[in-house]
């Protein structure tokens, strides 16, 4: 899995969570450099491996997503650490805006995907993706997931097919996963257009700076 700063922590921390029981010591958590990375509400997780010390040859490519995003897109180091990976990957996956992040790598070129609603439909377009209002999307060997909330269920709808249906439903116990959410506030449909605007606007930076970064790849 893939930090980078403003990186979202619970893109990393929900998905890791549910998959550090297949990967064991073999989950990396991997950086630039090697030592704490500051997520975009300033938690800090520490990366254990950089570009050069991350094995080959992986089962799984995770990107997160983030404020970050837009910066990473343009980051011609990680992108190449990208497209080397996933060229040799069974797997290569993101959650929320880390889908913006492979497709600037050029990595979802004639994919379903999905990513955050405030970017997916304007922004995976302009990689060649195709972009797709579900959950969780799944083309070929590409998996994407929608907002931070979502890394949950891309953890669990992966760890089927890494392992079984059943392996996956036990971690969903274990993990207590059974949402109840106090609002139906978790989309555009549901939350309204007050509520959207309002949504919108706290996430203005990143729509632009994610608009902004792939018009000028």
């Amino acid at each position: 899995m893939v930090l980078f700063p403003g990186m979202t922590a619970l893109d990393v921390v929900g998905p890791q969570a549910l998959l550090a029981g297949l990967a064991g010591p073999s989950f990396h958590l991997v950086a630039e450099r090697i030592g704490p990375v500051a997520s975009d509400t300033g938690l800090e997780i520490v990366a254990t491996a950089d570009f050069e010390t991350c094995p080959r040859d992986l089962d799984v490519l995770i990107v997160p997503g983030g404020d970050g995003t837009p910066d990473q897109m343009r980051n011609e180091r990680l992108l190449a650490f990208l497209r080397d990976r996933a060229g040799r990957a069974a797997w290569v996956t993101s959650v929320c805006t880390g889908s913006l992040i492979l497709g600037a790598a050029g990595l979802l070129t004639g994919y379903r995907a999905t990513s955050h609603w405030c970017v997916r439909d304007g922004v995976l377009p302009l990689f060649g993706a195709i972009p797709v209002d579900e959950r969780v999307v799944f083309d070929r060997n590409r998996v994407t997931s929608a907002g931070i909330s979502a890394g949950l269920d891309f953890a669990l709808a992966l760890s089927a097919r890494l392992r079984d249906p059943d392996y996956a439903r036990t971690s969903q116990l274990v993990a207590e996963y059974a949402p109840q959410p106090p609002f139906a506030a978790g989309t555009p449909r549901t939350a309204g257009a007050a509520i959207t605007a309002s949504a919108t606007g706290i996430l203005k930076d990143l729509i632009e700076g994610s608009f902004a970064a792939a018009r000028a790849r």
